[in-house]
């Protein structure tokens, strides 16, 4: 059980909560999670539920996200008058690997039904389709913070009075990401004018269907796709991949690597010094501590990130929610915990408001015409599916408008921009190949 409590001593009254919740947390078997903010709260709080693996690196930064976005809320006078309270329940999703559906949805169910949560969050991905099912069941709108399953908003628009409760707020579905990570290598060729690529893509059912998308995407784009390698969640071991890429010609490696593999990865592909660039999406590699992890072996490789945890001010949002994370948590944030923090701190506000009330349907009216800055989008914006809208929408609104899937590249330990090309040249920055590729090397 995890209290936050101010430093006030307790009243009779939360003493009594106390000693209720820790009874039931003992009788129950469950870990409760209550954010106390302040005064004791009442009835009438707004409570956010997070259901995430609250031991595991991504659940448990999605919870503190969360915990932030609502104390600095409460700190300006909550919501219609009405305090934020943060109630969470621990699904297992990491460190039982996601197997465990029925553990994951009773963790969500007690979300709702027990701990009354108003709202839930969630970075669950492995069982979103059932987390989707429990929400529109109990009629709690859903915010997912992880996932890129396209069924989840083809849902909404093939059956919308029940699924309506839905909204994709990170990542980019599948299409979407195979098509933003073909736009990004349309990119990287101009800057390199390489175009025989090969990807490493980790073979877990959550991203594999952006291999399908890209075996379709690459070659219509003119890309000589000359090796695809699906690697399986615990490889550690590169070395034969990278003998098989380096044999296949490939000149650009796309990756999409989702485990801790990342650092044994990028220390293989340095010290072999192999003759491809790295440019995708590495676990870890956003990380501020990767550069000391990989020994700055990860220098000039490229991957996927978000501003908030780069340090890039995309918008007038995105460096102070950064700061504020690691002054109250004294660690970064990672994009699971940025899209939390989000939710709670601009994007259910800011509908709440318009909506002038709490009630749901009200609420999702509010939400499918959002459109407010974020730490992630300068324009935060639903589409008619629910889900997140990525790039342009029109002549008036370029696609740094919206949500932004950058790449950033470790130059001299320092993480810098270098896609879309506009946000290149809006910080000043350039594209680096590793001194063993550069011409006359």
């Amino acid at each position: 059980m995890i209290l936050l409590l101010d430093s006030r001593a307790l009243t009779k009254i939360q003493s009594a909560m106390l000693i209720s919740i820790i009874v039931f947390a003992a009788v129950g078997g469950g870990a409760a999670y209550v954010l106390w903010s302040g005064p004791p709260q009442s009835a009438e709080t707004i409570r956010i539920g997070v259901c995430a693996d609250l031991d595991g690196p991504v659940g448990k930064t999605v919870w503190q996200a969360a915990v932030l976005a609502a104390e600095q809320i409460n700190a300006k006078g909550g919501l219609l008058g009405r305090n934020l309270t943060i109630v969470a329940e621990d699904d297992d999703a990491e460190t039982a690997g996601g197997q465990d559906v029925a553990l994951a949805v009773n963790a969500l169910t007690k979300l709702i039904t027990v701990d009354k949560a108003d709202y839930i969050i969630t970075p669950q991905a492995p069982h979103a389709l059932a987390f989707q099912d429990v929400c529109s069941e109990h009629k709690r709108i859903m915010f997912s913070v992880r996932t890129t399953i396209e069924q989840l908003t083809q849902r909404v628009l093939d059956d919308y009075d029940k699924y309506k409760y839905f909204f994709r707020v990170w990542s980019t579905n599948s299409s979407s990401t195979a098509e933003g990570v073909t736009d990004s290598l349309l990119a990287l060729r101009n800057y390199t004018g390489f175009n025989k690529i090969a990807y490493l893509i980790t073979d877990v059912d959550a991203v594999k269907p952006v291999a399908s998308s890209l075996d379709t995407f690459l070659p219509a784009n003119g890309f000589d796709l000359v090796y695809k390698g699906l690697v399986s969640a615990p490889t550690t071991d590169f070395t034969s991949y990278f003998a098989a890429i380096e044999a296949s010609g490939a000149q650009i490696v796309s990756t999409l690597i989702v485990t801790q593999a990342s650092t044994s990865l990028v220390k293989e592909w340095h010290d072999r010094q192999s003759p491809v660039v790295l440019w995708g999406s590495l676990n870890l590699a956003q990380e501020a501590s990767f550069w000391n992890l990989t020994e700055g072996k990860c220098e000039y490789i490229s991957f996927v990130g978000l501003p908030a945890i780069s340090g890039y001010p995309l918008t007038t949002k995105t460096v102070p929610t950064r700061e504020a994370y690691i002054e109250r948590w004294g660690s970064n944030l990672k994009d699971a915990a940025v899209a939390a923090y989000d939710v709670v701190r601009f994007i259910l506000p800011d509908a709440i408001k318009r909506a002038g009330t709490t009630e749901t349907e009200a609420v999702i009216k509010a939400l499918e015409t959002t459109d407010v800055e974020t730490s992630m989008a300068r324009h935060f914006v639903f589409t008619t599916s629910h889900d997140v809208m990525v790039g342009s929408a029109g002549p008036n609104h370029p696609a740094e408008d919206y949500l932004l899937v950058c790449q950033f590249q470790w130059q001299n330990g320092v993480q810098v921009p270098v896609y879309p090309e506009a946000i290149m040249k809006e910080a000043g920055t350039t594209y680096k190949l590793p001194p063993w590729l550069e011409p006359g090397s």
